[in-house]
């Protein structure tokens, strides 16, 4: 059976975003600029950014959500992007909200949110059996309580959908989210065997593997080779991916390496980072589906990334694929990356 586009699974919210001049300090005030309320989570996030940049590519998605005002917005906006939403819809829970800070002052995101419809989230809801999708991307570990916990044999719930999805034919990628390590540790790792990619940031897969990646808070390019390298044993994935704000780095099973620094986007460009690191997720994925070579998707997915960064929002900026690689050309690139140590 040919196999075609995507389907995502897992979180899917409403973010109410607001913009503040800056974080407060407790025990303080400060006064919320603008605010909007739109789609987030990983498997909205995705699923949109796919549309947005390749309208070829098909995309369904299989999520939870409430019978309230927030779950029709959610409908509302598959609908629109032309995703085939089997959405299960459970009157007795409240759709996931998500509060989506944004400081103006630094572009810094901060997050606060009620899980509600996630945490009622289980393996039960997910049925790959008629999917001609090429990959499940599925996501976010550390959001869903009941997915999060042991799941009839299995180690969690992630790995009873990925077991799943595998078994129906489907490849698999997990977004994960920045969570603290031993907890990261603790719902991923099991995953590893599952998993056909892994898309993660420096400190996700440092986290993962115990090395550490970001010394004194700076990026150490080497150390996130080494890093990916260590999630391949770990796994069965044929490629692990690693973005961080001077680039990315890929590598393959077979010993492949690619990388790719970031676009200089400018400051005054930047409206916010909330769901950058969906867009990057889904640009390199654009670029893989269409059988671009690693270099490649790396640049898919920075151009992606640089055209998500110019909204408060998740995925409110993004363009056809052809529009972000426009749009990071014109900003143009960062030096090259010191991907191997140097002794």
């Amino acid at each position: 059976m040919e196999r075609n586009g995507f389907v995502t699974g897992g979180t899917w919210c409403v973010d109410y975003n607001m913009t503040l001049p800056h974080w407060p300090r407790e025990e303080t005030a400060t006064r919320i600029l603008s605010g909007s309320r739109q789609g987030g989570g990983s498997g909205c996030n995705f699923a949109v950014d796919m549309r947005r940049l390749a309208p070829e590519i098909p995309v369904s998605t299989i999520a939870l959500c409430g019978d309230d005002s927030d779950g029709a917005l959610l409908r509302a906006i598959a609908q629109e992007h032309g995703i085939d939403a089997r959405f299960h819809v459970d009157p007795a829970v409240q759709t996931h909200r998500t509060m989506a800070f944004t400081a103006r002052d630094n572009g810094r995101r901060t997050h606060l949110f009620q899980a509600e419809s996630s945490d009622h989230l289980t393996p039960d809801h997910f049925d790959f059996r008629d999917s001609r999708a090429f990959m499940l991307h599925l996501g976010l570990p550390g959001t869903h309580a009941l997915m999060d916990t042991p799941w009839r044999g299995d180690a969690n719930g992630w790995v009873s959908v990925l077991r799943k999805a595998r078994d129906a034919g489907l490849r698999t990628n997990l977004e994960v989210m920045t969570i603290e390590r031993d907890a990261l540790q603790a719902l991923v790792l099991p995953c590893l065997r599952h998993l056909d990619y892994l898309v993660v940031n420096d400190y996700e897969i440092g986290a993962l593997t115990g090395i550490e990646t970001l010394p004194d808070g700076a990026t150490l390019v080497p150390a996130v080779l080494r890093a990916a390298r260590r999630a391949l044993e770990l796994g069965a994935m044929s490629l692990v991916v690693v973005h961080f704000p001077q680039g990315a780095v890929a590598v393959t099973r077979d010993g492949t390496v690619a990388s790719q620094p970031s676009a200089l986007v400018p400051k005054s460009a930047v409206a916010g980072t909330n769901g950058a690191g969906d867009a990057f997720a889904a640009g390199f994925f654009c670029g893989l589906h269409r059988g671009r070579d690693l270099g490649e998707c790396l640049t898919y997915a920075h151009s992606s990334a640089a055209a998500s960064l110019r909204s408060v929002d998740t995925y409110g900026a993004m363009e056809p694929i052809e529009a972000c690689l426009t749009l990071a050309q014109g900003y143009g690139w960062r030096e090259p990356l010191q991907v191997e140590d140097s002794v």
